[in-house]
């Protein structure tokens, strides 16, 4: 059995539109320690992250914890919305639930994604078979991976974790065949890229 804890990033601060380097808030800080609080004694064995600034920062206390690096692998990158030209990234993002390959020009399709992610994880279950593994990642991202083991996992679902900053969960494999999960953590802030 393979443990893959993912955790969704701490509260980061959306005055910098930059992507990839937006750091945490200081409420995202501070509550990256529950995150330690809460895997510091699962025997965690390896740590990965999406390369983005506020993923890595939401699990490096934890890191320093346990005396591990945190490796990153892009295709753990949140998903490109391109260009939205205004429109709300929330009524864009039902789009692309109802319709799997909906994308702008410029963007990435919900179904590119999960498939990009799912191809991530598939690598690290492959090279961490019977391991603890932390992924550190983000809130569609995230929701791309539960959609496709959880096909019940729709819009509603998750507009109901969008404010969960930080949120990990628990995902048992068998191989490649998920075979159970357990909400461990749940931390209820404002999404503020809205």
């Amino acid at each position: 059995m393979t443990e893959v804890y993912f955790v969704r990033h701490a509260q980061s601060d959306h005055s910098i539109s930059d992507n990839r380097t937006r750091p945490l808030t200081e409420d995202g800080l501070r509550d990256s320690k529950a995150v330690t609080w809460v895997l510091a004694d699962k025997g965690i064995d390896f740590l990965i992250s999406s390369p983005y600034k506020r993923s890595m920062d939401t699990i490096g206390d934890l890191a320093e914890t346990l005396g591990l690096s945190i490796h990153t692998d892009e295709d753990f990158r949140e998903r490109n919305t391109g260009n939205l030209n205004g429109e709300d990234i929330f009524r864009f993002a039902e789009k692309q639930w109802a319709d799997f390959d909906c994308k702008k020009e410029d963007g990435e399709s919900f179904h590119e994604a999960q498939q990009r992610n799912i191809r991530a994880l598939n690598r690290v279950l492959a090279e961490h078979n019977g391991e603890k593994i932390v992924i550190a990642t983000h809130g569609m991202a995230l929701s791309t991976i539960l959609s496709y083991y959880y096909p019940e996992f729709d819009f509603s679902c998750f507009m109901k974790i969008v404010d969960f900053m930080p949120f990990v969960i628990r995902l048992d494999f068998d191989g490649e065949k998920c075979v159970n999960s357990q909400v461990e953590l749940v931390i209820r802030k404002e999404y503020k890229g809205r």
